[in-house]
C-alpha cells in the first residue's frame, strides 16, 4: 500500500522555508534557523507552536512529530551546560531523546510574514512599514509592523472592541481617552515597546501591540499616541494557523499538526 505521507529531509524543508523567510531578514540580535537536530533527519510530520513549552513539547511528542517549528526561539543566549537541572536543559534533552528537529523563525518571519498578517487581521488600508529594517529583493522598504488607515473612523473604545473581536481575545488594555477619534493605526505583533517612537513618527493615533509597560504607555498617551495592548501571545498566535496553512501549501505530502491556541495566563 502506498504510504499516505511523503518523507522529506529536514534540510529540504528548511531550504524552501528560507526562500520565503530568509534568515538574512532577521534582526542582528536574533537566533533563528535550525537550533537542535540534524539536517538529514527524515520528516513525515511537522508540529507548529508559538513557543516550545513543556506543554507544546509534550503535544509534539504525542503527535509523533519529527520536526517542531516555532516562532520564538527557545535558545537566545549561549548555553554553557545542558542538564536536567533546569527547564531549558530538560527540553533540549527531550528533543534529542525523541529525535525531533527544532527550527525557529522569529524576526525574519516578523518582517516577511507577521507584519502583514497583523495588518490584514485589523483590515488596515494603504499600509506602510512601521519600522524599516532593510529593503527587499526589489528594493522596497521592509521591516517590523505596519501603519495604515481604518476603513472608517471610530472612537478608541470602539476600536478596542474591534481589536478584541478581530484577534479573538477576551480583553485588551487601553491607554488614552476612550472618546479619542481613531482613523490611522499602527500594529506590531509581540513586544512593541520599542515601536512607540516609530508610531509617533508615522503620525498614527493608536498603536496595537503587546508587552507595553506602564510608564511607556502613559508617556505615549501624553504625546498623543493611544495604546491598545493586546498581549504578546494575542498579537502573534496567528502564526500557528498561518504556518499550518503555509506548510500545507509548500509541502502537501507532509503531515502538519499544531499546538492548541490558548492564552498562557488566566485573569481572575
Amino acid at each position: 500500500m502506498k504510504p499516505r505521507w511523503h518523507i522529506m529531509k529536514c534540510r529540504e524543508i528548511i531550504e524552501v522555508l528560507e526562500q520565503y523567510y530568509p534568515k538574512s531578514a532577521a534582526l542582528s540580535w536574533d537566533n533563528v534557523g535550525l537550533l537542535i537536530g540534524s539536517r538529514e533527519k527524515e520528516v513525515r510530520k511537522i508540529f507548529v507552536a508559538l513557543d516550545i513549552t513543556d506543554e507544546t513539547l509534550e503535544e509534539a511528542v504525542l503527535a509523533g512529530a519529527d520536526m517542531m517549528i516555532t516562532h520564538h526561539p527557545m535558545l537566545f543566549s549561549a548555553v554553557k551546560k545542558i542538564t536536567a537541572d533546569d527547564f531549558i536543559g530538560r527540553r533540549i534533552i527531550r528533543l534529542i531523546q525523541e529525535d525531533i528537529a527544532y527550527y525557529a523563525m522569529h524576526t525574519n518571519f516578523d518582517v516577511k510574514g507577521m507584519a502583514d498578517l497583523n495588518a490584514e487581521a485589523l483590515d488596515l488600508k494603504d499600509c506602510t512599514v512601521l519600522d524599516e529594517t532593510g529593503v527587499d529583493e526589489d528594493g522596497n522598504p521592509e521591516g517590523i509592523g505596519r501603519a495604515g488607515m481604518l476603513e472608517h473612523e471610530m472612537e478608541l473604545s470602539e476600536f478596542a472592541s474591534y481589536v478584541k473581536e478581530r484577534l479573538g481575545l477576551t480583553g485588551v488594555l487601553v491607554y488614552g481617552g476612550t472618546k479619542e477619534k481613531i482613523s490611522r493605526a499602527a500594529v506590531s505583533g509581540g513586544s512593541g515597546k520599542s515601536m512607540v517612537p516609530a508610531a509617533l513618527a508615522k503620525g498614527v493615533q493608536v498603536l496595537v501591540t503587546g508587552d507595553i509597560d506602564y510608564h511607556t504607555a502613559i508617556d505615549a498617551a501624553a504625546q498623543g499616541l493611544c495604546i491598545v495592548d493586546a498581549g504578546h501571545y494575542g498579537t502573534e498566535s496567528m502564526f500557528i494557523g498561518y504556518m499550518k496553512q503555509r506548510l500545507g501549501e509548500l509541502f502537501p505530502e507532509i503531515e502538519v499538526e499544531t499546538a492548541r491556541i490558548r492564552q498562557p495566563f488566566i485573569i481572575y
